[in-house]
């Protein structure tokens, strides 16, 4: 497999929440710095819980994030494959039925468990025979169908874990097949990745046991076996599991709150690696310094404080070209240049636009000092240099300096007690309008 080829495949059965978005991002950093493909494939197998609005909701908050795909598949449009590779492996000896009910599964479960053995499947189907198959059936029953793993160490060299060894007597035989004869997503994801030519599979290390089976299977249905990652856990702050005001919220819920898809970006894309969080303004721009190996077993710690950071740093140079369609209707370029270096988030910007456009409740702290200010203001046009020349000759006036001299005059322009810097501020507002604030009106 020398050419990269990995694969994205969410359920459409929610929204993407911040992990989807992390394997989503490595993936497609992965395809896009060794110029491979990027395929988005929608593992809708579970036809009771996928819908058309989640699938349509997943592409859009891809789009969102920047993240464009080579390929589109949708596992529901293939249930052809999975059956032919079902019967291949009847064919094999290697997939049989199975009866158990769930309820008689998890008794077993609990037995093994109170002797202190491992809870594996004892493989009991295996010694049924015909008349005991045809008697469950006869019952009503209709079998599971469980694929045989072969005894033995299954090895792979990891990307990220390293050599890794998985000592096939610690698993139970896999369910490939539902009774309703519906694919599981093991073998669903590996026919799939076989058929696509998946040479990579870059995915969480929940998925670590699975990774052993599923290379069984690959070779029992004669594909080539990918490369595996799997990257660590996603924790908070405190180490803890993420917790909803940013683990568990969807993409949509961040983007209703006001995040840059690039600050998501820039935190995800290192978390968990040797390299700085830095802000970046577009996916591309992370995939030259993106390598997978030098990302850590260790769990990754998501704090929310350093993404508000991230979103503040790129809102700060983002260029008013970037923003003018997200912007209040007639903000102008020097408008976003004075209030960008003040806000955390794009929609701070709209509490801002009424200072300079609009009316406001002016604040009258200091009614000697604003009355000086009144009587030394000077005319129009104005400049940035206005403010400094002003504030002096008030300064001057009155005798106050710093803050009794700054704030009483930033309240009664603003309304607010800090903000963006006035002297761009002052030339927005204009002479009309500083004057009316002063005046209390």
């Amino acid at each position: 497999m020398s050419a990269v080829a990995v694969r994205f495949a969410p359920s459409p059965t929610g929204r993407l929440h911040v992990g989807n978005a992390r394997a989503a991002l490595l993936n497609w950093l992965y395809a896009r710095r060794h110029g491979g493909t990027f395929l988005l494939r929608l593992d809708d197998t579970d036809v009771g819980r996928s819908t058309a609005e989640f699938a349509a909701g997943i592409e859009a908050d891809l789009r969102w994030l920047g993240l464009d795909w080579d390929r589109f598949a949708k596992q529901s449009d293939r249930f052809a494959l999975y059956r032919a590779a079902t019967e291949k492996l009847k064919a094999a000896g290697r997939l049989y039925a199975c009866y158990e009910t769930a309820e008689e599964l998890e008794l077993r479960r609990k037995i093994q468990l109170s002797q202190k053995k491992p809870p594996v499947y004892d493989r009991a189907a295996l010694k049924l025979t015909d008349a005991d198959r045809a008697k469950l059936e006869s019952e009503g029953r209709k079998p599971h169908w469980r694929f045989r793993l072969e005894p033995g160490i299954v090895a792979w060299d990891d990307l990220i874990h390293g050599h890794t060894e998985i000592d096939m007597a610690s698993l139970s035989d896999p369910v490939l097949v539902r009774s309703d004869g519906y694919p599981l997503y093991t073998l669903s994801s590996v026919v799939d990745d076989g058929e696509f030519g998946i040479s990579h599979v870059i995915r969480g290390e929940d998925h670590v046991t699975n990774t052993a089976a599923q290379i069984q299977l690959f070779r029992a249905l004669d594909y080539a076996v990918p490369t595996f990652g799997h990257f660590s856990w996603l924790l908070d702050a405190e180490g803890a599991g993420l917790s909803k005001r940013i683990g568990s919220l969807s993409l949509a819920d961040l983007r209703e709150q006001g995040y840059e898809p690039m600050a998501l970006n820039s935190l995800l894309a290192r978390l968990g690696s040797a390299d700085p969080v830095e802000p970046h303004f577009t996916p591309a721009e992370l995939v030259a310094g993106f390598d997978l190996g030098r990302f850590s077993r260790a769990p990754a710690r998501l704090d929310p404080h350093e993404l508000d950071l991230l979103n503040a740093r790129i809102l700060h140079v983002t260029p008013f070209a970037a923003v003018r369609d997200r912007l209040p209707a007639g903000a102008t370029e020097a408008f976003w240049l004075a209030i960008r270096g003040n806000i955390g988030r794009l929609a701070e910007a709209a509490e801002w636009w009424p200072v300079v456009s609009g009316t406001i409740s002016p604040v009258i702290e200091d009614a000697a000092l604003v009355q000086a200010a009144i009587e030394t203001l000077p005319p129009e046009p104005w400049d940035s240099m206005t403010w400094k020349a002003w504030s002096q000759a008030v300064s001057a006036k009155t005798g106050a300096k710093g803050k009794a001299l700054f704030h009483p005059l930033r309240l009664a322009l603003t309304g607010r007690d800090k903000g963006p810097e006035m002297a761009p501020l002052l030339p927005l507002i204009g002479r009309e309008r500083v004057l009316s604030r002063l005046q209390g009106i």
